[in-house]
């Protein structure tokens, strides 16, 4: 098991850096890491609690939070709205025993070797017996560190550290998930449905996965909506997935025939109309004290995207990057604090 340090670091450096990528834009698809620029990266690097700074570099022990591993690049592919899926390996003889390591969901540090500065990713598919990790990279004008990842070749030198994990899957705790993502938050529902659908996995709730990007040409790419639509399509009782756009744009309208497009944010109405009939109760009902039945649910929220989309939905984080109350969308559904989980 990991340390519960390791835990509040991982959470709390991938919300620093979501927080600084919304600069430029807040409705900005952050990815799992970027930086919003060198002034902003250096104060966050600061800020990081010391097992961050000053990490060692090791080859020849067990993969760790505590110190980074050498990983080469050996998959580069641009997708089709500019983005990149990277694959990194390292060494599986170096791979930590324990799968309980790598359950989902669970990050890595990569460091970028000019500034010496490190960000949070997920990997996509967690790791496989060979060492290797996917990533989804997103290039932004001030974002250093992932304009210093879009930039290595195949054969080059990556250097990560992990594994961290940034919340925990339990197969018998809920009865219904609803998952809530805008830009490149989904890699950790990515990294969990995976997990979930081609795992060994023994959930038998119900999953829904509702995501946000600005455009339609903003949308995940195909490596990740094509096994997401198939999970969905085989698992028809067990996941439901709906993407939203702010604008149509150039498309006026159109999109793939198999991906369903909404024009809208992430609201109230599509929130209820996502949970299962069972679940539901009309909203009016939350502004009664006495009336449990919402909070009495086995009904999680997990809410991972740029922070303003974050807050509207379950309310600002609390100090220091923690939890804080639940606020936005799900308070006023009456749902709780045990009920809710800001990625």
């Amino acid at each position: 098991m990991l340390k519960p340090r390791f835990q509040v670091l991982a959470r709390h450096a991938s919300l620093r850096a979501r927080r600084l990528n919304t600069s430029s834009s807040l409705r900005r698809a952050t990815t799992t890491l970027l930086l919003g620029g060198t002034s902003a990266a250096v104060a966050a690097y600061l800020l990081l609690p010391d097992i961050s700074r000053g990490a060692p570099t090791r080859d020849n022990i067990p993969f760790s939070p505590s110190h980074f591993t050498p990983a080469k690049l050996i998959s580069s592919t641009i997708t089709s709205s500019g983005s990149k899926i990277l694959t990194v390996a390292i060494p599986p003889e170096l791979l930590p025993k324990g799968s309980d390591l790598f359950a989902p969901i669970w990050s890595v540090f990569i460091k970028d070797d000019d500034i010496q500065v490190e960000r949070p990713y997920t990997p996509l598919d967690g790791v496989d017996e060979n060492g290797n990790m996917r990533f989804w990279i997103k290039r932004y004008q001030h974002g250093e560190v992932s304009r210093w990842l879009y930039s290595k070749q195949v054969g080059d030198t990556i250097e990560i550290r992990g594994p961290l994990k940034t919340w925990s899957w339990k197969d018998d705790t809920w009865d219904e998930i609803v998952l809530i993502s805008g830009g490149t938050g989904i890699t950790p529902f990515y990294q969990l449905l995976r997990s979930v659908f081609s795992g060994n996995s023994s959930f038998q709730g119900r999953i829904t996965l509702l995501h946000s990007s600005r455009t339609p040409s903003e949308l995940p790419p195909r490596d990740i909506l094509n096994p997401l639509l198939k999970f969905a399509q085989h698992n028809p009782e067990k996941f439901r997935l709906k993407f939203f756009v702010d604008s149509f744009g150039e498309t006026n309208g159109r999109s793939s025939t198999d991906l369903e497009v909404h024009k809208g944010r992430i609201g109230k109405d599509s929130i209820c109309g996502a949970l299962h009939s069972a679940s539901r109760v009309p909203w009016w009902r939350s502004l009664f004290s006495q009336d449990s039945d919402v909070s009495d649910r086995k009904i999680l929220f997990l809410v991972c995207g740029p922070e303003q989309m974050v807050e509207a939905i379950a309310g600002p984080y609390g100090r220091n990057y923690s939890q804080g109350p639940v606020g936005g969308v799900l308070r006023s559904l009456g749902y709780k604090s045990r009920q809710v989980w800001k990625l």
